[in-house]
């Protein structure tokens, strides 16, 4: 584990935001917690063990490897779905431990149902079909002989969803290709139902969706990084404001992100600053040296671009970041000591940095820059 930095799990902000979502969708609606991608970066085991804590009963993740992590901690408190990656050969880990999995094309099925004949337990079931994506799912021209097979080994596997995925249900700008993936998922459950299959789940939203097409909500929603504190897309945020007609924003940030200052310098002015010429000092310069580089997560994107809060002032992050340091310019702060408090990610005293902030400086999306953030950070629950 890192001990340059440390990441704040807030647990009364998660609370608040699982509150605030469960009163969105109603009592009907089955929220699954999403902690792929190490939790959004907020850690899958400390986080899961909070919301266990805090009531969730359901957790989707991409792989099995995540899926084990959920396990260790939930074991057998929760409902866990994983949405992606399954090697075959962990499909029968997955049948006795009561680990749904997506199945999207015929191999996997195959593989799956003959896990389940060889264990003697059925295999429980997500049908990701294909509406308009085009990434994972059985195509419409393989409907009928999937509704065969199905058919012939029901006696193997529970139905427990019929799913798919949105192409950008964040952006206004897919509006009429999200529209057409509704109807088209409309008709194949339909179809599906025609023949005796009915699931006992209709899931196809995630956070952007839910917020965006309420009709989309169905059974169970896929909710990541709304849970986390954050709007899939400012687009989304916007909608609920005018649909709900109020002007606060319910969700509140779960993560915060600290170092500390490791060394403090001067620079006069005319020199440059770091790696190569990317900054040069236009007049005489106080700077901070924080142990924080890409290597944690910190973006070299963020090169000459980045803010950071140190003792209540707002410091520009100068030159190139490092891979285990960055540059401050701290000229301003009149009285400023070696082990002082940096926050990247929170707030301090009255300053605010944002995860959604870091947009404002690069190109990096919020899913991206928590994604990033080095599994060896500690994670503390507060």
């Amino acid at each position: 584990m890192h001990d340059n930095s440390f990441i704040e799990i807030n647990r009364e902000a998660f609370e608040s935001n699982w509150q605030f979502l469960k009163q969105h969708f109603g009592k009907k609606v089955l929220i699954s917690s999403v902690v792929k991608g190490n939790a959004y970066g907020h850690g899958i085991k400390p986080f899961v063990t909070m919301a266990l804590e805090s009531g969730v009963t359901h957790f989707s993740v991409f792989d099995c490897n995540e899926a084990r992590q959920v396990n260790e901690v939930v074991k057998n408190r929760a409902e866990i779905m994983i949405m992606g990656w399954i090697e075959n050969t962990s499909i029968p880990w997955a049948i006795e431990n009561n680990v749904s999995i997506y199945v999207f094309e015929k191999k996997r099925l195959e593989a799956a149902i003959k896990s389940a004949k060889k264990l003697g337990k059925k295999v429980m079931l997500h049908i990701e079909i294909e509406t308009g994506m085009n990434r994972t799912g059985f195509q419409p021209k393989e409907i009928s002989s999937l509704i065969k097979y199905l058919k012939k080994e029901q006696d193997h596997f529970i139905f427990q969803g019929l799913c798919t995925h949105y192409a950008g249900a964040e952006s206004i700008a897919n509006y009429y290709r999200v529209r057409n993936q509704i109807a088209q998922y409309s008709k194949m459950y339909d179809r599906f139902c025609a023949e005796g299959l009915t699931p006992i789940l209709r899931h196809t939203a995630c956070s952007a969706a839910a917020m965006m097409y309420p009709e989309t909500c169905m059974d169970m929603v896929r909710i990541g990084i709304m849970q986390y504190g954050l709007w899939p897309s400012p687009e989304a945020f916007v909608n609920y404001l005018n649909v709900s007609k109020k002007h606060i924003d319910p969700l509140r940030r779960v993560i915060s992100w600290k170092s500390k200052v490791m060394s403090i310098r001067k620079v006069t002015q005319g020199q440059f600053i770091g790696y190569g010429n990317s900054y040069m000092a236009s007049e005489n310069m106080k700077i901070a040296v924080v142990p924080i580089g890409y290597a944690h997560g910190y973006s070299r994107t963020l090169s000459n671009q980045g803010r950071v809060l140190i003792n209540g002032y707002r410091c520009q992050v100068i030159g190139t970041i490092n891979m285990n340091m960055m540059l401050v310019d701290v000229s301003e702060i009149l009285i400023i000591h070696i082990g002082d408090e940096v926050v990247l990610i929170g707030r301090q005293d009255n300053l605010d940095l944002s995860v959604a902030s870091f947009s404002d400086f690069s190109n990096l999306l919020n899913y991206e820059l928590l994604t990033r953030l080095s599994q060896e950070i500690p994670r503390i629950i507060i």
